[in-house]
């Protein structure tokens, strides 16, 4: 038997590492940055905002390689801290969450600014949204990332149709002269622009969740760049083209101002709700990716862990949160300047990654052997080294005050190590043991590899006992996999799950070792694996797929739900997805005594067959009966030989020898009232799904999943892999993303 520690689940695919970084970046920005950028640099500002993509994308670049090399949970503090030390950690560390800190400020700011009038409004609305989502936060709301992506998608179809339509309304007269203060003025623009780009950070932060992260994370991250690099320039191209650079200059609320004047009232109205949600989610991600910075920090002893305590009740970093939300409300509440907290959020992040491109070209020189990134950025070292020049060259040209306070950020960095870090903190050696090897798979034999979920003490036995026994009919090449998940809520990293849920992640491993003693034959190979993720169905899902399972047993309660959900949320989704077969248990007394398979014409009475078959071997002093039952029909002569025939069909199919089973057929006139009857008669039924059907409230057909609620005993209920094709891969990310 093997044993496998809890570990983080890979949940995030392209799309979702991909939405979660335009999240971020599809925020304030675009709806209130146009007028600060306009003040600042006129129409050349729409190469600021192309700059500030550029630069971000060099950063991304960077941070992709490194993020492959060492794919953990922290982005670019972690980097940072293992390839430069604690130092630099520290500073980059505070950097990270006092920029999202300014961040989260700035986007309630111009929260404040598209919801109420005159400065006591803007910034009393700003505080009260604010301490809301410190509370969503703090309280740990679940299912936020499904309305995250419906959001995401709103915007961006929003502002596509900004463009689309403002566009034939530009005036060139407004954008020229191009260049109205000057080029300084224009490289300037970048570092107030910045704070709109740093959304790939949030991919980075989250590697360690990343599926195939050698191709997933460097292109989700230069997509999450491009995308909103290009919005943002014709988003500024039609702003500055309809309303001029005064009139947009002049505006608290620019992208509806422009909107209403080539749309009319209506356009400005929905550019006010798209910027309401645009803020609202991007702070909400700022608040959350703050937590996560500290958790990093925690863990390397830079931080104390006391800011990283989990709430018992809400499972959420309470303390950090609480405190991120502080600052945020007393930043607000002081009346810092919305240009002001955006330009300071900048600084911030560009000392941070000007740290992380000098990290690469640190690893890189050093080449240590554990350092193997699938990902390498191009053309190195000038990229790196461009993205060091660019960073600097923007920091020494921003306004004295920004300058001011970003060095003030930068100096409580290095003061924090020297006064409480460097006796804490690991100095040397941290990086051997930060870095993730890669781990070569010994050749082995190919086995029948059976998965079960097990989370329910009550049930796992005899879920396990039918997975035995299923198993022994593979031997001697067969594998069960005992797989449990534990799932934590959004606002709780699966890092800081891993680390502070102590006691539920040792009764998880509780849970697990049991297994071993169900499984009787101890020739069957059994591994315990125990993940950690945000979401279990998907989870599991994944993981049939990475192990290239040939089975999936799932248990189930025996309650059919009264909602849209047949079996509960999650079994229906690996029902409608599973890729290889997947079986659903009820679980009885499970003696395997007296065994049916329920026959019929749908293309799983095989398969439901064999099971059957593969219990009555596990006890041979079973009796196993093949049962088919008919509706009467006064226009057939002959059902009860077309029943004969059909179940020894199926049992050829199921390589059942004639001597192993006994057939009986029954023709009644109420056939859903004679299954129950017959089912109640055997102490473990076993039956197949029925034909594809578009009732929406069927997985296995309504009379298997009846019968599967009203027998007391064990009842399995099993369906052939859902074939994967490119229209079903694509449905079950659609289910996925819109979850």
């Amino acid at each position: 038997m093997s044993q496998e520690q809890g570990e983080l689940a890979r949940d995030l695919g392209f799309l979702e590492a991909y939405t979660l970084g335009l999240g971020t970046m599809i925020g304030a920005g675009i709806f209130v940055l146009p007028s600060v950028a306009a003040g600042s640099a006129g129409p050349a500002s729409i190469i600021s905002f192309i700059g500030g993509g550029l630069m971000s994308l060099l950063a991304a670049l960077s941070l992709s390689e490194m993020a492959t090399g060492m794919p953990k949970t922290g982005g670019s503090y972690y980097y940072v801290n293992h390839s430069l030390g604690p130092l630099f950690g520290s500073v980059a560390g505070w950097c990270m969450w006092i920029g999202l800190m300014f961040s989260s400020a700035f986007y309630m700011r111009g929260f404040g600014q598209y919801v109420a009038n005159g400065n006591l409004g803007i910034v009393a609305a700003a505080l009260i949204m604010a301490a809301i989502l410190t509370g969503v936060n703090y309280y740990g709301v679940k299912e936020t990332g499904g309305l995250q992506n419906i959001i995401v998608i709103l915007l961006i179809g929003l502002i596509v149709l900004f463009i689309s339509i403002g566009i034939f309304h530009v005036d060139i007269s407004n954008l020229t002269p191009f260049v109205t203060n000057g080029w300084n003025n224009v490289a300037t623009a970048i570092g107030t622009l910045y704070v709109s780009f740093i959304g790939f950070e949030v991919i980075a932060s989250s590697a360690e969740e990343i599926k195939k992260p050698q191709k997933n994370l460097p292109l989700s991250m230069i997509a999450a760049v491009l995308t909103p690099t290009s919005l943002y320039a014709l988003v500024m191209f039609v702003s500055i083209g309809v309303l001029g650079t005064q009139a947009l200059a002049a505006s608290t609320i620019p992208v509806a101002d422009v909107a209403s004047k080539f749309i009319g009232p209506i356009g400005g109205i929905a550019m006010i709700i798209g910027a309401i949600f645009a803020t609202v989610s991007s702070a909400n991600a700022s608040i959350l990716s703050a937590s996560r910075i500290n958790f990093a920090m925690g863990k390397d002893k830079i931080l104390t862990n006391w800011l990283n305590q989990i709430h018992k009740k809400f499972q959420t970093p309470y303390r950090s949160i609480l405190l991120t939300g502080i600052v945020i409300l007393a930043l607000i509440a002081i009346g810092v300047a919305i240009d002001t907290l955006a330009k300071v959020a900048g600084f911030a992040y560009l000392i941070t990654y000007t740290l992380v491109h000098v990290s690469l070209i640190v690893m890189r020189r050093v080449d240590p052997e554990e350092y193997q990134p699938s990902f390498k950025i191009p053309l190195y070292p000038i990229l790196p080294i461009l993205g060091i020049v660019s960073s600097i060259a923007v920091l020494i040209m921003m306004d004295p005050l920004v300058i001011g306070i970003g060095s003030i950020i930068v100096i409580v960095g290095i003061a924090w190590y020297f006064v409480y870090a460097r006796d804490k903190a690991p100095a040397r050696g941290e990086l051997k043991e930060a870095i993730t090897p890669p781990t070569k798979k010994e050749a082995e034999e190919e086995k029948h590899k059976i998965i079960v979920p097990v989370a329910n003490p009550e049930t796992q036995r005899g879920l396990l006992k039918t997975a035995n026994a299923i198993a022994m009919q593979h031997k001697p090449n067969v594998e069960i996999i005992a797989l449990n998940v534990l799932e934590v809520p959004d606002q709780l990293s699966p890092q800081h799950a891993k680390v502070f849920e102590q006691e539920r992640t040792e009764n998880q491993q509780r849970l697990l070792l049991q297994a071993k003693d169900v499984i009787e034959d101890k020739e069957i190979d059994v591994t315990i694996k125990a993940l950690i993720s945000k979401n279990i169905a998907d989870t599991i899902i994944d993981y049939v797929e990475k192990e290239k399972a040939d089975e999936l047993i799932i248990g189930w309660e025996g309650k059919l739900s009264p909602t849209d959900h047949i079996f509960g949320s999650k079994i229906d989704v690996m029902v409608k997805v599973s890729p290889c077969q997947i079986s659903v248990v009820k679980v009885g007394p499970a003696k395997f005594q007296d065994i049916v398979a329920l026959i019929g014409e749908g293309p799983n009475a095989p398969l439901a067959a064999k099971k059957a078959y593969q219990l009555h071997k596990y006890n041979p002093a079973s009796r196993l009966t093949l049962l088919n039952v008919q509706e009467k029909d006064p226009n057939k002569q002959n059902q009860f030989e077309e029943g004969q025939r059909l179940i020894k069909e199926v049992a050829q199919k199921a390589n059942i020898p004639l001597d192993e089973y006994k057939q009986n057929v029954e023709i009644e006139e109420e056939i859903q009232r004679t299954l129950l009857n017959e089912a109640n008669q055997y102490d473990t039924v076993c039956l197949g799904g029925s034909r594809q059907t578009s009732l929406p409230r069927t997985l296995f057909g309504t009379i298997p999943e009846k019968i599967a609620h009203e027998t007391e005993d064990t009842v399995l209920m099993t369906r052939k892999p859902i074939p994967q094709t490119w229209w079903n891969k694509l449905k079950r990310r659609i289910m996925i993303f819109l979850r």
